[in-house]
């Protein structure tokens, strides 16, 4: 029986493979999260609540499961799955459990601030799910990223239709198994293809709500497609991320922090940095210490997390990659750590000192392990540079100075700013994320 008190099917998840008619695969999907949404949609939030409770711990017993699954198509270490996908999805859990009632229960609007015309009136306000929604996961974090949207969906009363990014398939089944065996519906959730033609099937079956995590350029392709239907979405897109150092910064603890976004995830984070703004009385000292902490490719003595997070990068990405870095370099710039072959063959990270703000490689969103290093006079030039790049998700500042540092982060552009760190304070399920810009 589901929630509702109603039969439902075989307790597992719609599942499909590639070999089959994708526009019937679609079909059936949607017809089948219709049907279930409808009976969810009248399920008590509390029993709701129950049912994320119960899969936040079955999530903790197959934890090692659910991050050998994410990590192995990344070939990333599964301790490090553990850490930046597993127990955050696990707290994203906890935070629904502790905060939805607060946010869904319908609210009364009292008669402080009532106009005076409209006197006797009583208003509510009521959170109602949409229907069902079509989650476009990405390929770097398939277990977070895409479990997260679909939890929030599934506790709003949604239905949901998950196309994981590449590689994806096994962390979707394999969390989609876990929120079946913890007693949601088997037909409120279904993992779709990861073809791209998949996204395309599904946005004409009229999903009622899409979430979509990946590049602007693909953002922009959703959208078009989306616009003649009227279907909302929510977007969250690339990212060139900038780091501000200032003179007084702590470097020790800003290269580490560099270190660590460099070689995340091998590089494939949306936050990652990729552009440092320094001042010019550290930027001599910063590429030293950048030098000595990445050193050569080649040379055994490199820290063995750089040495996992070295690789050649494959001919697509050097193909749009690789004019940037030319003209970087011809603009005066000098590589400081990874390689650039004279072929055009790149080997990541790769850190480039010296960088000229008039560089186009100070505006792309590449998603790769690159870091630009552009020495700025004061703070004032660092907000101009920070701001002066179309992709807005996040920035990070370092000062021993709290209180200069806050007034640094209120005048930059981005969705999110972090003080002395970057990138992990995200993972918060409390926060709001989302970028500025593209």
């Amino acid at each position: 029986m589901n929630p509702a008190g109603e039969p439902t099917r075989a307790r597992i998840p719609v599942n499909f493979d590639e070999g089959n008619d994708l526009t019937a695969i679609v079909a059936q999907a949607m017809t089948a999260a219709r049907t279930a949404q409808a009976r969810w949609s009248r399920t008590p939030l509390a029993r709701r609540l129950e049912l994320v409770r119960e899969l936040r711990r079955l999530i903790a017993e197959h934890a090692m499961r659910l991050a050998e699954a994410s990590a192995s198509a990344r070939r990333r270490p599964a301790l490090e799955a553990l850490t930046a996908e597993v127990l955050p999805l696990a707290e994203a859990c906890r935070f629904l459990e502790r905060e939805a009632k607060t946010i869904l229960t319908p609210r009364q609007l009292g008669k402080r601030g009532l106009p005076l015309w409209l006197a006797g009136l009583r208003s509510e306000i009521h959170r109602e799910p949409y229907g069902v929604v079509l989650v476009i996961g990405p390929g770097n974090y398939p277990l977070l990223l895409s479990g997260v949207q679909m939890l929030q969906a599934l506790v709003a009363g949604n239905a949901v239709l998950l196309k994981p990014g590449v590689g994806g398939t096994a962390a979707a089944r394999d969390l989609c198994d876990l929120i079946v065996q913890a007693g949601f519906d088997s037909q409120l959730v279904a993992v779709l293809p990861e073809s791209i033609i998949a996204v395309h099937t599904a946005i004409l079956a009229r999903p009622d709500k899409v979430l979509f995590t990946g590049s602007a350029v693909t953002g922009e392709n959703i959208l078009a497609q989306l616009a003649p239907h009227l279907i909302p979405a929510t977007m969250e897109l690339s990212g060139c991320d900038a780091v501000i150092i200032r003179a007084d910064a702590d470097l020790d603890l800003a290269v580490k922090a560099l270190t660590f976004g460099l070689t995340l995830n091998g590089g494939a984070t949306c936050m990652s940095p990729k552009r440092v703004l320094v001042s010019a009385a550290r930027a001599t000292e910063l590429e030293g210490r950048l030098a000595q902490c990445f050193g050569n490719s080649r040379r055994q003595e490199v820290h063995p997390e750089i040495r996992n997070c070295q690789r050649l990068l494959a001919s697509a990405a050097t193909k749009r990659l690789s004019p940037l870095l030319a003209d970087a370099l011809a603009r005066g710039a000098h590589l400081i750590a990874g390689e650039i072959a004279d072929d055009g063959t790149v080997i990541t990270p790769l850190v480039l000192g010296g960088v000229t703000p008039s560089s186009q490689v100070l505006r792309e969103d590449f998603f790769v392990p690159i870091l630009a290093i552009v020495t700025v006079a004061d703070d004032h030039e660092a907000i101009l540079r920070v701001n002066d790049c179309p992709f807005a998700l996040a920035a990070s500042v370092f000062s021993r100075d709290e209180s200069a540092a806050r007034s640094l982060a209120s005048r930059i552009r981005a969705g999110v700013v972090t003080i002395n760190d970057l990138i992990l304070p995200a993972a918060d399920a409390r926060t709001p994320f989302g970028g500025r810009g593209r």
